[in-house]
């Protein structure tokens, strides 16, 4: 039997690295890509062919494309982008710099890699690429609006390549999750030191007040799910026959999009800001 190839992104923790070991164990070629070359050597050091990847580094994104193709002969099956990260924070105190490297790592460094790859997906009519986006790709929330535009500009950027795609015999798949237990919000707080200067911000009141609390802890103590919840759906949109366009992860995910659907604007902009 052949051996399936993939690549994934974002395997230092948390979603990428559940994803790779389960997919490790069911027999996949796993390119367990990692930001920081200290957690490629941890990967290798599991087992896992370990690409260093950083979606802010054009060069990075063509040497891991490369050595990829190379090391399956063109034949790469799969790519999940998963490596992301944000930046909270009220919009109007996050600098241009700041969504600009937002967008590099959430956005424009996935399109980069897709270009990479496509070719030789293209050339064997067949492959799949996932995406994993969010439930802030489906609805947006006050103090995560780098993320959430990100977030949104994927979703779009998903339909239409999978519009593209189509007559290409490659599948384009959105994986949406609802909280998740990670690490992600760990590294969002040094996103939010290093960009926002809150102390020369009009809202200087509110974040010494309860603002700085509410994005460095947490707004609630709600229900996370594992990431295996999310590598559940991975698998699934893998090994469909013809895998749908969208899987969503977590019943927040699935309330989310049903809300958006039935609710006036002005009734979700409620509902969402008291979360």
């Amino acid at each position: 039997m052949t051996i399936k190839s993939i690549l994934i992104t974002g395997c230092s923790s948390g979603i990428g690295l559940d994803t790779a070991h389960r997919l490790k164990l069911q027999g996949w070629m796993v390119f367990a890509s990692c930001r920081a070359q200290e957690d490629c050597a941890k990967r290798e050091a599991e087992g896992f062919l370990a690409p260093h990847l950083d979606y802010e580094d054009a060069a990075s994104i063509a040497r891991c494309a490369q050595e990829v193709l190379d090391q399956t002969g063109g034949c790469l099956d799969a790519v999940f982008h998963n490596g992301a990260y944000a930046l909270p924070g009220p919009l109007e105190d996050v600098p241009a710099e700041g969504m600009r490297a937002q967008f590099e790592a959430n956005f424009l460094g996935w399109h980069d890699l897709n270009r990479h790859l496509l070719p030789a997906m293209r050339s064997r009519k067949e492959g799949r690429i996932l995406f994993n986006s969010s439930v802030l790709g489906i609805v947006g929330m006050k103090y995560r609006g780098p993320y959430v535009a990100t977030k949104f500009a994927l979703e779009g950027y998903a339909d239409v390549l999978r519009m593209e795609m189509a007559e290409a015999g490659i599948y384009v798949v959105l994986i949406e999750p609802g909280p998740i237990e990670t690490e992600f919000r760990k590294n969002a707080i040094k996103q939010f030191d290093k960009w926002v200067d809150w102390k020369s911000s009009a809202l200087r009141d509110q974040y010494e007040a309860s603002l700085l609390d509410k994005l460095k802890k947490g707004g609630s103590s709600g229900k996370q799910w594992p990431a295996s919840a999310v590598t559940d759906q991975v698998v699934s949109a893998l090994t469909a026959t013809r895998p749908k366009a969208r899987y969503r992860v977590t019943a927040p995910t699935h309330a989310m999009a049903f809300a958006r659907r039935i609710l006036p604007t002005r009734a979700l902009d409620w509902v969402l800001s008291k979360g």
